[in-house]
Order: C-alpha cells, then sequence, then structure tokens
C-alpha cells in the first residue's frame, strides 16, 4: 500500500527558533513555508478552530521535515522538557550527518542537550548520538565511517 515516506512531521513552539537549530545547525533548507486555517485543516488535524504555520525543510539528498506551529493552542507548555527515549509514539527522528564530533562540540557549545558523547557501534561502522532540539524533541545524528 505505501509507495514511499513523504516527511515526517514535528510540532514546535516557534518556527523561527526552530529554524535556527535545523538550518544553521544541522544544515537542512526551506523546501516550502504555508500558513493554513479554515475548515480544511481543521478536518485534517482534528482541532477544531485550527490555525498553523508550517514549514518543510529539505535534506541534501530529498528528504523532508516538517516543523508545524499551532498559533490556536492554548495549553502549550512553556518550559522545555527534554523527551525520554522510551516515551511512546514517536520517539525521535534520524539522520546522517558528517562529522559527529565536530557537531556534537557545537551543539553544546550553543547550549543544546545531548545524551553523549558520540558512541561508536559494537561493529565500529558508525558513531551515534542521541540530542534534543529546541523543543526538547530527541533527534539521532548518525556519521557514517565505512
Amino acid at each position: 500500500m505505501i509507495k514511499n515516506m513523504r516527511h515526517a512531521g514535528l510540532v514546535v513552539r516557534d518556527l523561527d527558533i526552530s529554524l535556527v537549530f535545523y538550518q544553521e545547525l544541522l544544515g537542512l533548507s526551506v523546501f516550502k513555508r504555508m500558513k493554513e486555517k479554515g475548515h480544511y485543516i481543521e478536518r485534517v488535524v482534528g482541532i477544531t478552530g485550527a490555525s498553523l504555520e508550517w514549514v518543510k525543510l529539505q535534506a541534501a539528498d530529498g528528504s523532508l521535515l516538517e516543523l508545524i506551529q499551532y498559533n490556536s493552542t492554548t495549553d502549550t507548555p512553556q518550559k522545555v522538557k527534554n523527551a525520554p527515549s522510551d516515551q511512546l509514539g514517536c520517539s525521535h527522528v534520524a539522520f546522517t550527518v558528517k562529522n559527529l564530533d565536530l557537531l556534537h562540540k557545537t551543539l553544546v557549545d550553543k547550549g543544546y542537550n545531548c545524551n553523549s558523547e558520540p558512541q561508536m557501534s559494537p561493529d565500529g561502522m558508525v558513531k551515534v548520538m542521541y540530542c534534543h532540539d529546541p523543543d526538547g524533541i530527541i533527534l539521532e545524528l548518525v556519521e557514517e565511517l565505512q
């Protein structure tokens, strides 16, 4: 039934803050940005009165990540809590990166939380690290060594 993976979507509190992280630190580029409200989007997301803005970010290989900011939601937590790795539902999004050691240093220097320094996989094929974006969402960053 499924033909391909279209994109992964993440709900964020502030698109502009998230864009700094995903564009400047991770190197994704804006593919498309749009505001939506009205009957269509209310029906799609199942929220009466939904008003949102989204941006689709593109990686070098053409894959897409969608960031969504709901402007109609009043119960958005103000304090960021880093998501635990074992939460139910979508636990993380994984990206292949270049030079994970340098990216780790950059993220830590900018005040972002990383669960650890980059770890070598048991088979020695990759280095892997979990970090958290500005909203506490887990990202798995992987550097292929072979």
